[in-house]
């Protein structure tokens, strides 16, 4: 029997997920709350159902859980944190109302979390954590924000010195770990390809390797993997597929194997899509599932960004300035 993409009821199990808050599930979630919402939004959007959940009480939410410094927290009284200032951003830009907040505000916040020496970019503002993810966070946050040159300018942000702390997180498997001397991961390659795209500088990846590297994630099941001997898992559905799609190889995979293993995933009664078949479906494997469909080209969904992870109709106006070049690279590549 030919597996069914079941729209109706993702968009139902979306809709559903703040009617929880009687759930213990509910609460111990609240540190991921902000991330939640643009993960519920964009799998909305990918299904042409962004207007399913209420906009101005997502607006006010986002709003809320903003600090003096300009950062956002998970929830409200959260401490700031770039993962959710970009989920903030993000929500904001797709329900048309960035100027709701002082984008310079936001922008200095994100540039003082770079490390100068390294170029890495710190999570917040303690200093605990570095990695490759947050750095592709600031870039992306800083061109939505229209702030990149405007920052690079200033020297508040060095776009080369972060080059620079990505290139020295290549592996000679052509792949990127989180830290220098960290294994090659697909969701960190994807963090890594996708600001080095922003940055304009995709001309310093190991195209032909990296896309081996990436292909033998795919497993006899036809899901992918995040490295070798690893399980497969939906998420990575995106993670490989994007950076797939960004050096422009999505067809150097099974397209057909990959849908079926996301499908069989989905929970047939409630909605929603786990991290595998027979496991408990969450709005994360939710969208980044829909997410990969939509690279795929399968079920007549929205396009979506590989470099942003966000429509493609809002990121065609995003597309300005210097590092403009970064996606003729992208147009060249027929992405």
């Amino acid at each position: 029997m030919t597996l069914q993409f079941l729209r109706d009821k993702h968009i139902s199990y979306v809709q559903s997920l703040n009617k929880k808050q009687d759930e213990l599930e509910y609460w111990l979630s609240e540190h991921l709350r902000m991330s939640g919402i643009y993960w519920g939004l964009m799998a909305l959007e990918i299904m042409d159902a962004g207007d399913a959940l209420p906009r101005e009480e997502m607006i006010e939410f986002v709003l809320s859980c903003r600090h003096e410094n300009g950062g956002f927290g998970a929830s409200p009284g959260h401490d700031p944190h770039i993962l959710y200032t970009l989920s903030a951003i993000q929500i904001l830009l797709i329900q048309d109302a960035l100027d709701r907040i002082d984008a310079d505000l936001v922008a200095s916040y994100i540039c003082s979390l770079q490390d100068k020496t390294t170029g890495g970019v710190h999570g917040d503002q303690t200093g605990d954590e570095i990695d490759t993810r947050f750095v592709y966070i600031a870039l992306q946050a800083l061109s939505i924000l229209d702030r990149l040159e405007k920052s690079v300018a200033s020297r508040s942000f060095s776009v080369d010195k972060s080059v620079e702390y990505i290139e020295a997180c290549k592996n000679y498997d052509g792949g990127y770990g989180l830290a220098p001397g960290a294994e090659s991961h697909s969701g960190q390659i994807f963090t890594c390809i996708a600001a080095l795209a922003i940055a304009g500088r995709l001309d310093l990846v190991e195209r032909d390797l990296l896309t081996w590297w990436l292909c033998e994630r795919q497993v006899p099941s036809g899901g992918l993997n995040g490295r070798p001997e690893k399980l497969p898992d939906v998420c990575y559905s995106w993670w490989v597929l994007s950076a797939l799609a960004i050096l422009g190889r999505l067809d150097w995979i099974d397209k057909d194997r990959l849908r079926e293993f996301i499908l069989e995933a989905q929970d047939d009664e409630a909605g929603g899509i786990a991290d595998r078949k027979g496991d408990v479906a969450d709005v994360f494997h939710t969208m980044f599932g829909i997410a990969g469909l939509s690279l795929l080209g399968f079920e007549n969904l929205e396009p979506i960004d590989p470099v942003y992870a966000l429509p493609s109709r809002l990121t065609k106006k995003l597309k300005h300035g210097k590092y403009q070049q970064a996606f003729a690279k992208l147009e060249d590549l027929h992405i």
